[in-house]
Order: C-alpha cells, then structure tokens, then sequence
C-alpha cells in the first residue's frame, strides 16, 4: 500500500484530541502497568518474609537484590530466655559434676595428695595449745604404739602414731610404768613424754587387797586407795545380784554377806573415773577368772570360794594349802563322819562370832561354842558360805587336794609358820603342846 500521510497525521491526531491524553496513556500501557514507580518503592514498607534470603536464592533466581536487602524480623525474646537458663544448666550440672568428683578425689586420697604437694599437715600440735585435763591408763606391758595409741584417743595428741614417731626420731626408749597419769588436751609429744615420765603426775587410784580378808575389810581398803567414800561402797555391796553373784537365803537369814569370798585380793590400779560399782565389779570378775583357771564349774563356784576361804584363813603359807584342802575333804569324807564328826576348824568359829580379828590364832570358848551357821564346831559340814575372800593358790588348792592321809594339823612356830600335819589325834595332841610351850617362849606373838 502507498505510503499515506494521512494515516500518519490521523494517528498523531487522535493522540492530540481529548484533554487528558497525555497523563493516561500510560495506563493504556500493559508493560509499563506491571513495574511500580520510584516513588511506589520508596514509599510502601517491605513485607515480612517467613526466612530471610541467602546468596543461594539469589542466584538460583528464587529471589532478587530487592529482598536480600529486606530487614530481618525481630528475633524471638521468649525463645532466647528459655535457651538462657538451659545453657546455664548445662554449665551448672559440668560444674557440679566436676566439683563432686573432686571431692571424692581429694576425701581418697588426701593424704597422698597432700604428700605430692607438700600440703601435709604437720602431726604435732604446736607448742602452746595444751589445754583442759585428761587421764591416760598405761597398762603392764604397753610399749610405744599402744601409748601413742591412747594418747591420741584421749586427745593429748594430734595424731595417732605422733607420740611413736617422736621416740624413733629422737632415739628414746624410756622404761614406762603402769598406771593413770593426768596430762593435758592438745599437747606436743615432747611435752606428753615430759608427763608421762615426772610421777608426780601418776594418780594413786590404787588398792591393795590382801589375801583372807573379809568384804567389810576390802571396801575400807579400796574406799582408802581411790577416794570413794565407804558409805557408797557398802551401799552398791547391798545387793550382790547385781554382779552376778548367786544370793544364798541362808546366808541372808544369818545376816551375812553374799559376797563374801566373792572380792578377790590383788592390788588394784583404778580409772579416775572408778565408782563403787565398777570397783566392786573389778574384783568379783577377777574372782571368776581365777575360777575358771582352776576348772571350777559354774554351778560348784560357791562351794568352792567357801573350802577355798577356810584354806586361806588356816594356812599361813601357800606350800601348806594342798595339805590343809585334804584335810578338810578328808574330814568331810562319809567314812570318818563316825569316828571324827565335825569339820572343827577355829576360823569358822571366829568368823561366825565376829573375832576373826582380833590379833590371835586361839579361839574362845563364846566362839567355839556360838552356834551359827559358819560354826564348824557346832555344825557339820562347811560353813553356810565362805569366810574370806581367798587368792588364786587357795583357790585352786580347794579344787586339786593334795593325795594323803591327814586329819589334823597345827601350826607350831607362828614366826617360820612350820605346821605339822598328822593323821591320828594322839599325834595332833603331841605336836599341840609343842605349839603351846613356844607360845609361852613368846608371849605376845599372837597365840
């Protein structure tokens, strides 16, 4: 077709005609309707996106330069909180855990620990602490280690082993001797040693028993070597149950003591701390054990202490008390009960009429003719209990008699206690003038 200016100029005419022709057309315009204006970009907000966009995105076309640069949204306070306090946890429950450990590291092996690192503790106290008062009881035989054992335990020392190692280390072996020494709390093992060896130091909570003496005798000593007052010790001796000695009602009825022959005679060393029951409880569990050395059976200890008892108060020397312990059982032998009677033997007289102790052998004739139930000259058979309390030897003289024949003896020098036994009383007789001229050639010696 001609080229035709008309179409040209029509067209350009049109777009002249209507008075808003200009500012519209672009909106008659579909591309240019879908990009938004500078202004539109500038002035509307962002909108949030659920992510933020990578350099992944970017490339990948899933997103443009424009979203990249969107702000990010505002980071979650409460999630951040709870994450908090979890971590703080976690730090807490390692902290913990290292803490325990080290605690039972440290409680195993401290000692090491404080070895390799030269922490140890010195095991002395040092000079100066000494305080307070205590009491320390060494025993026959104690050597070193079993003092520095009880020194420890009753807090003179630091250490157990303080007090040995210092006598190693210095060289010292000293003789110890046995008994309750005062010392002080939180002293040095030098100081200690300086205690133990200065006696006046040693407490003198000590009895000495002697062997033949009655129950009323043994309080008086033991009330004079530790301080317990004899009231005490007569009451807590009321009730001999109470120590496990057998109460005979006969005895009883008689008004004796059950525990007579039960107080063994010894020297005894006491704890401060001594009371009048443990005292007495001291010497009946020493009576057992001589007892039981000597093979009495439990159900005979009585009768036993009460043959045992009459030895001990007959017989001046030890070397005697088979001899006199065959007597007795020969005399209460069923075969000579006819031709010899009763057991006739003066100390049970003596006892039962209360001049045991009177300073002489004889007996009187208020004595010898009483007729209480420790009478041997009235009554047959042993007396109702024991007379005394009798020793080891006595003891065990009552339970193994010597083998022979006697039925008599007498003591014919009470100075060299020479004693004649005999098997007939024609020969007893004899050997009894012997005795009565030597106590006219020494008057006041106790006949």
């Amino acid at each position: 077709m001609p080229y035709s200016r008309g179409a040209a100029s029509g067209t350009a005419a049109s777009g002249a005609t209507g008075s808003g022709a200009l500012s519209g057309a672009p909106a008659s315009n579909p591309a240019a309707s879908s990009r938004p204006t500078v202004a539109a970009r500038f002035d509307e907000q962002p909108s949030a996106r659920s992510t933020p966009a990578t350099l992944d995105d970017l490339f990948s076309g899933s997103t443009s330069t424009d979203d990249i640069g969107d702000v990010p949204p505002p980071k979650n306070k409460r999630r951040r909180r709870i994450g908090g306090w979890i971590a703080l946890g976690i730090v807490l429950l390692l902290l913990g855990g290292i803490a325990a450990g080290g605690l039972y590291v440290w409680n195993t092996y401290e000692d090491k620990i404080r070895e390799v690192m030269g922490w140890a503790e010195p095991k002395d106290y040092e000079a100066g602490l000494a305080n307070g008062e205590v009491y320390v009881t060494i025993n026959s035989g104690d050597t070193g280690m079993p003092i520095s054992e009880s020194l420890h335990a009753a807090g003179v020392t630091k250490t157990a082993d303080a007090f040995y190692d210092y006598l190693i280390e210095s060289g010292q072996n000293p003789p110890f001797q046995p008994g309750v020494y005062r010392l002080q709390k939180q002293m040095t093992s030098e100081a200690a040693l300086t205690a133990l060896l200065d006696p006046a130091n040693k407490q003198e909570f000590t009895a000495q028993i002697p062997e033949g003496f009655t129950v009323q005798g043994t309080l008086e000593r033991i009330s004079e070597g530790t301080g317990i007052p004899l009231e005490e010790l007569t009451t807590a001796a009321a009730d001999a149950s109470a120590y496990g000695v057998p109460v005979d009602p006969a005895i009883v009825a008689a008004g004796g003591q059950p525990l007579e022959g039960w107080l063994f005679p010894a020297t005894y060393t006491f704890d401060p701390s001594v009371t009048a029951q443990s005292a007495i409880q001291t010497l009946v569990n020493r009576t057992i054990e001589s007892l039981d050395a000597a093979g009495v059976p439990v159900e005979d200890r009585q009768r036993i202490l009460t043959v045992a008892s009459v030895i001990q108060r007959e017989a001046r020397y030890p070397q005697d008390m088979q001899k006199v312990s065959t007597v007795i059982q020969n005399r209460l032998d069923p075969n000579n009960q006819e031709t010899f009677g009763k057991l006739q033997m003066d100390s049970t007289a003596q006892f039962g009429y209360g001049e045991m102790h009177d300073g002489t052998v004889s007996s009187s004739e208020e004595a010898l003719n009483d007729p209480n139930p420790w009478n041997t000259y009235v009554n047959t058979g042993l007396p109702v209990g024991p007379i005394s309390n009798p020793g080891d030897v006595a003891i065990d003289a009552a339970m193994h008699p010597a083998d022979g024949p006697w039925l008599y003896f007498v003591t014919v020098d009470l100075n060299t206690g020479e004693t004649i036994f005999t098997e007939t009383y024609r020969e007893h007789l004899k050997y009894v003038e012997q005795w009565q001229q030597w106590c006219s050639d020494n008057p006041g010696s106790g006949c």
